[in-house]
């Protein structure tokens, strides 16, 4: 299972660490879901989900201020000693000395942000789904065309590398040159990026390394794109029997999500780039409720039924 640790969400959320003494870096944290404490607070903790960062905010601080002293005492000891990873105080709120004791002593980090609650946790969720999604890795490329995710695969050799470049001179954005990391974000929602060693490079074969943020400039890369389409180059074969029209989608399948997947004979004359840049905003176009192949299809009835 992919973990994050305490020190990165500690930089990430812009938090401030009361119990500095506390390696943070070494406490590990694997669930996207989040806690605000409720019951736990009252006492009771079947089922407490202790695994997960947890977050007191105004209700929750306002409800313990109404405790005795000892009564907060007893809550502290079990919240913090049940193996949580941290308690983050959301609105700028100042945890008291009680919960910073025990917390130095239970080793649980004490942190504190200034965002409200909803939003704190809004975005900490939102960034945590992306930190520890399912992640693969897979040969091809992967090019933003018209604000649709491409992803180029083939065989090595069949020019892959040389597609993506031509689409990046006609002022499109690599994402990511023959290894492409592959996130699941969500049950609809893959996105690929580049391992940081060959960010921004591509390899052409009898050429070599090209730097595109350097060569092309900055607005021809981009950090990371979701997967809209995938292309499938393969060499042309005159036996086989290839889509014409488009009425059905194919699709392929990456860590469970389906993703549409075109199949495109290579051979010599064909423009790549062309048919990459036709079939993005093809695709774009149908997403916006638009079939140009069921369209024609519906004129070709429209005038057979006028024939009889």
């Amino acid at each position: 299972m992919k973990q994050v640790s305490l020190g990165k969400i500690i930089e990430k959320m812009n938090l401030r660490n009361l119990t500095p003494d506390i390696d943070v870096n070494k406490i590990m944290v694997e669930q996207t879901d989040i806690n605000r404490p409720a019951l736990q607070l009252t006492g009771f903790f079947e089922h407490f989900p202790n695994d997960r960062v947890q977050v007191i905010g105004h209700v929750e601080n306002t409800y313990l201020e109404t405790l005795d002293v000892e009564r907060k005492k007893y809550i502290y000891e079990q919240i913090l000693g049940a193996g949580i990873p941290c308690m983050i105080f959301c609105r700028s709120i100042v945890p008291d000395e009680y919960i910073l004791e025990c917390g130095n002593r239970k080793g649980v980090p004490i942190l504190v942000t200034d965002s409200t609650t909803s939003a704190f946790m809004a975005e900490i969720i939102r960034w945590l789904n992306v930190e520890l999604a399912p992640c693969i890795t897979i040969h091809g490329v992967l090019v933003d065309v018209y604000g649709e995710g491409v992803l180029i695969m083939g065989e090595s050799g069949i020019g892959k590398s040389e597609a993506a470049l031509e689409l990046i001179k006609r002022g499109h954005r690599l994402v990511a040159d023959d290894v492409v990391e592959i996130s699941k974000i969500s049950d609809e929602t893959l996105v690929g990026k580049s391992p940081d060693i060959t960010k921004h490079f591509i390899e052409l074969r009898g050429i070599g390394i090209i730097d595109v943020k350097t060569l092309f400039g900055v607005e021809n890369v981009k950090e990371d794109q979701t997967i809209d389409m995938v292309i499938k180059l393969e060499d042309w074969n005159r036996d086989k029997e290839y889509d014409r029209l488009g009425l059905e989608e194919n699709y392929t399948e990456f860590l469970g999500n389906k993703v549409v997947c075109h199949s495109i004979p290579i051979r010599p004359g064909r423009n790549l780039a062309i048919i990459v840049e036709s079939a993005a905003v093809n695709h774009r176009q149908k997403k916006m409720g638009y079939n140009a192949a069921k369209e024609l299809y519906k004129r070709v009835q429209a005038n057979i039924d006028k024939g009889v």
